[in-house]
């Protein structure tokens, strides 16, 4: 019945010219041609479609047949014969009918595409819309931009595979997607190599579309994958090859390095006032990070780069790239600014850094970044990597640029525990200094004062939660003892004898003041817990504590006990420490006097 139906619609309008068709005809010839394919008249429609008499008419009508092709191509996956013939009217379909209403048609498949066939469909779809696409003049770069933009953003929906198992087995098609698209748009990047010399507004136009497909390719799937290495016995990595293959696009078309090093001068000057930078600046960052990533830490295209850049100079350029990557919170992407940031600092010298350096965007937010990753991230290999890469970062400046480092972190960290890392850092560089015949103008004299004053106090004073600071106290008190053992009263290289008054009026007498204030409340709490503990005659009894301001999961009383004589126990570790601290610095004191009066 619909074979019967398709063929009278076709007989009918035989007789019509190609201008005197209907919008019925149109109507007719779709309803009944998607009849006959869903009901499995594939050799019939592809006999009719090949048929010379009915040329005028599948040209003028034959793209309203797409939707139903793709559909019966995915219904007869199994069977390579209906398939093939499928493909084979897509193909005619292809040759006949106006480019511009099959591009169309192409790409509101794509869209209308469910999840489970999207690759399916792209793979299908992507080798005649590429014929149809250069059949285009036209408008031809605005269709280009068009389909990338709208294949991308359909693939993006296709979720990364992540283990080399997952990539292998490429479930959902996207990297064979991904590599099958770089097939698609060699054609258009030679035709923009072709013209390169020329000042072609088409072929710029093109051009800005290559770019964009570039752009977003980095940002998706890129962005997100893991380049894992896979066993030496399977094919290569799909998405590194698809990096590859971008990297490529870029180089062919002179736009990798001005996209690497931006500052470099490389790039056309005209570009700037091209509508497309506004977008680029806005929506890039993510990309170009990536970029920096792919080039400097996996090593593609590096040879392609002037061996006279500066490792100074090639931090300066991937700082905003690092400081990108950071401040997201996907593992994959935050190891990959850890990953672009080790690289390019293993490139450097120590002590090679200058003060100035801090003065450029990004240099004194990186180490704030990796202070987050190390305090906040949820993945203990990032924390871990993260410290390290502080210390790293610390280890290329110079003793002005560590200087400010160290005063910045120590305001604005929040951290006990990075505030007594710190503390720890400027020790090792006092030590630096006092082994050193010249010193260090940093580390020693009055530029020590001011540092000391930051690190050798409580910030509110006996109210300050003793419990929560432990860590940046302890570090504190260590330093002091170190300054005092090291540094004699006659010497004073560090002006800590100077400043001994000041430190024990803002430091000292308050960390006195406030161990008795707690270890008072403390021992409080442990008594009326005891008490409430012996009147309920049980310990699991389940209530909550606050501990350093936080509030502790729900826990027995037994449990609180412990966690309260912890605190009690730490506070007798700093008194401890603070109790050695005042001997030694009596003693020392001592000492300078009864040398003095022997000089004397």
């Amino acid at each position: 019945m619909a074979e019967e139906e398709f063929r009278d619609v076709i007989q009918r309008c035989q007789i019509l010219a190609e201008e005197d068709f209907k919008g019925e005809d149109f109507y007719h010839f779709q309803a009944a041609g998607k009849r006959c394919l869903e009901e499995g008249y594939i050799t019939e429609v592809l006999e009719i479609i090949q048929n010379e008499k009915n040329k005028v008419i599948v040209k003028s009508m034959g793209w309203n047949l797409v939707g139903p092709l793709i559909r019966c191509i995915h219904d007869y996956k199994e069977d390579d014969i209906e398939r093939d013939r499928c493909k084979k009217i897509l193909d005619k379909l292809v040759k006949l009918c106006n480019p511009k209403e099959l591009v169309l048609g192409f790409l509101e498949q794509i869209e209308q595409t469910s999840k489970e066939q999207m690759s399916q469909s792209v793979l299908v779809l992507l080798k005649p819309l590429q014929e149809v696409l250069l059949k285009l003049h036209r408008n031809k770069a605005y269709s280009i931009g068009l389909s990338l933009s709208t294949i991308l953003n359909q693939i993006s929906l296709l979720p990364v595979p992540f283990t080399a198992q997952q990539l292998q087995e490429d479930i959902h098609g996207l990297c064979h997607c991904c590599n099958a698209l770089t097939d698609f748009v060699h054609p258009f990047v030679d035709e923009v190599v072709r013209h390169m010399e020329t000042s072609d507004g088409d072929c710029e136009a093109l051009k800005a579309e290559l770019i964009s497909f570039c752009l977003k390719s980095l940002k998706y799937p890129l962005l997100m994958a893991e380049f894992v290495q896979l066993p030496e016995d399977t094919v290569k990595h799909p998405l590194r090859q698809f990096a590859a293959d971008i990297l490529g696009i870029l180089l062919d078309i002179r736009e990798l390095i001005p996209k690497v090093f931006p500052q470099h001068g490389c790039r056309n000057q005209t570009w700037d006032n091209e509508g497309l930078v506004e977008i680029e600046q806005e929506q890039s960052a993510d990309s170009l990070a990536c970029l920096s990533y792919i080039i400097f830490v996996q090593d593609f295209g590096m040879n392609y780069f002037p061996a006279v850049f500066h490792p100074s100079y090639i931090l300066q350029c991937n700082i905003v790239h690092i400081q990108v990557l950071l401040e997201r919170k996907e593992e994959s992407v935050l190891s990959k600014g850890l990953d672009l940031l080790e690289s390019c600092l293993l490139r450097l010298e120590d002590n090679s850094l200058f003060l100035q350096y801090l003065e450029f965007k990004g240099f004194i937010t990186i180490p704030q970044e990796l202070v987050k990753v190390m305090t906040l991230c949820p993945f203990e290999p990032l924390r871990k990597k993260s410290l390290k890469l502080l210390q790293l970062y610390i280890n290329k400046f110079e003793d002005e640029g560590k200087y400010t480092l160290f005063r910045c972190l120590l305001k604005t960290s929040n951290h006990s525990g990075v505030e007594a890392y710190i503390i720890q850092n400027i020790k090792n560089q006092i030590d630096l200094s006092l082994k050193s015949a010249k010193g260090s103008k940093c580390f020693s004299g009055l530029h020590l004062v001011s540092l000391l004053d930051t690190v050798l106090l409580l910030p509110e004073g006996a109210e300050t939660d003793l419990l929560q600071s432990s860590d940046r106290i302890m570090a504190s008190l260590n330093l002091l003892r170190y300054l005092v053992i090291k540094d004699n009263e006659n010497d004073n290289q560090t002006c800590v004898w100077t400043e001994l008054n000041k430190i024990k009026k803002n430091f000292l007498k308050p960390l006195h003041t406030g161990l008795n204030m707690s270890r008072a409340h403390y021992e409080a709490e442990i008594k009326n817990k005891k008490e409430n503990k012996r009147e309920s005659h049980t310990s699991k009894t389940v209530c909550s504590l606050t501990v350093a301001g936080e509030r502790m999961p729900a826990m027995t009383t037994e449990m609180e006990l412990q966690v309260l004589q912890s605190a009690l126990f730490t506070f007798d570790l700093i008194e401890s420490v603070l109790a050695r601290v005042e001997e030694l610095i009596e003693v020392k004191t001592k000492i300078a006097a009864e040398e003095n009066s022997a000089v004397k």
